[in-house]
C-alpha cells in the first residue's frame, strides 16, 4: 500500500493586499473580499455587529495560473501561534467559532484561466455569543498528489485564505499579561567579560479584543544596578485567548550573584493604550573567578598559619629541652 503524507501549505492574506498563491508551475490563485461588481479594496473582511445580525457579503477567488483550477472553498477559525503568526486550523480541524457562523459549505469550484469567481456567503452572529473579537478566514485550497525526492507520493495541499474579522457588540476587556519568564545565563570564566542572559518570555491576551504592542527586557543585578536591556521588541497583533513566546539575549551581563530579567509589556488594541503588564524572573550567576580568587586567598593563610604555629611549637619544645 502506498503511503502517502499530508503537507499543508498554509499562506494567508497580507493586511492591505489580497494574497496570491504560486509555485514553480505557476499554479497561482487569489482570495479577496468582493461584491456582486467584484473587488472593493478591501484588505480583510472586517465586521462590527450585534449578536443575532446577519451580514451578506462576496469572496472573490481569482485563478491566477496558466490551467484550469478546481479548488475547495470553506471558512474556519483563526488563532495565533505561538510565534506570534496569524494561523488557521487544518482542513481536517473543526472550526468551532467564527467558522461556524459563516454560510459557505464546503465546496469545490473549478475556475477558468484568467477568471475571477465572487462566491455570495451569510454571516449570522450567535445571540448568545461573547462580545468582543472574533477572528477567522475564507479558504481557498488546491490538494494535488505529487511525487517526493524519495519517489514516495505526497498528497500536497495548498491554501490560500482571506482575513475574517468580526467585532461582537458588547462590554469589552482589553487586557494582556507576562504569564510566565525563564531566564537562562551563560557564566564566563573570565568576570570581566561578561556572559550572555537568555530571557524567554510568554504574553497572553487575557482579554477579549486583539491587542498587539512593543515589551523590552532588562538586566539587574541585587540593589537595582542596570546589566543591560533588549530595547523594545514589536508584539504582533494577538487574538483574544492565545499566547506567544519571545526570546531575547542580552550579551556582556557580568556574573554577580542573583541575576533578574524585569519584562515590561506596553499593549495596545483598538481602544487605544491600555495597561501596561509586567513579570520577573531569576537566575543565579555566582562570579566563580573571584569565588575561586578569593577562596585560593583563604586556603593559603589558613596554611600559612599553621605553618608559623608548628614552626613556633617546633622552636617552644627545642628551647625546653635545651
Amino acid at each position: 500500500m502506498r503511503r502517502f503524507l499530508i503537507l499543508c501549505v498554509l499562506a494567508l492574506l497580507a493586511v492591505l493586499v489580497p494574497a496570491p498563491a504560486h509555485a514553480a508551475d505557476e499554479v497561482r490563485w487569489a482570495v479577496q473580499p468582493s461584491s456582486e461588481q467584484g473587488p472593493n479594496g478591501r484588505g480583510a473582511f472586517e465586521y462590527k455587529a450585534a449578536p443575532g445580525h446577519q451580514i451578506l457579503d462576496y469572496v472573490g477567488i481569482s485563478n491566477l495560473s496558466s490551467r484550469e483550477l478546481t479548488l475547495s472553498v470553506y471558512p474556519t477559525d483563526a488563532f495565533t501561534a505561538n510565534d506570534g503568526a496569524y494561523s488557521l486550523l487544518t482542513a481536517v480541524q473543526k472550526p468551532k467559532d467564527l467558522g461556524t457562523w459563516t454560510d459557505l459549505a464546503p465546496k469545490q469550484y473549478t475556475i477558468g484561466v484568467g477568471k475571477r469567481l465572487d462566491i455570495a456567503f451569510r454571516l449570522t452572529i450567535p445571540a448568545t455569543v461573547t462580545p468582543g473579537d472574533h477572528a477567522g478566514g475564507i479558504v481557498a485550497s488546491l490538494s494535488e498528489e505529487q511525487t517526493g525526492a524519495d519517489g514516495k507520493k505526497i498528497n500536497v495541499d495548498k491554501r490560500v485564505a482571506a482575513r475574517v474579522y468580526v467585532r461582537v457588540e458588547g462590554p469589552v476587556r482589553p487586557f494582556a499579561e507576562v504569564s510566565s519568564v525563564k531566564v537562562e545565563y551563560d557564566n564566563p570564566w573570565n568576570p570581566f567579560a561578561g556572559g550572555d542572559m537568555t530571557v524567554t518570555y510568554w504574553i497572553r491576551n487575557s482579554g477579549n479584543v486583539r491587542v498587539a504592542g512593543a515589551a523590552n527586557v532588562r538586566a539587574r543585578a541585587p540593589l537595582g544596578i542596570g546589566l543591560g536591556e533588549t530595547g523594545d521588541v514589536p508584539i504582533p497583533e494577538m487574538l483574544p485567548g492565545s499566547e506567544i513566546a519571545v526570546t531575547r539575549k542580552i550579551a556582556g551581563v557580568a556574573p554577580l550573584g542573583q541575576l533578574t530579567a524585569l519584562v515590561t509589556f506596553n499593549p495596545v488594541s483598538a481602544e487605544g493604550r491600555i495597561a501596561g503588564a509586567t513579570g520577573s524572573g531569576s537566575v543565579w550567576a555566582p562570579p566563580w573567578l573571584p569565588l575561586g580568587l578569593v577562596a585560593l586567598a583563604v586556603f593559603v593563610v589558613v596554611v600559612l598559619r599553621v605553618v608559623r604555629r608548628r614552626r613556633r611549637d617546633l622552636v617552644a619544645r627545642a628551647a625546653a629541652l635545651a
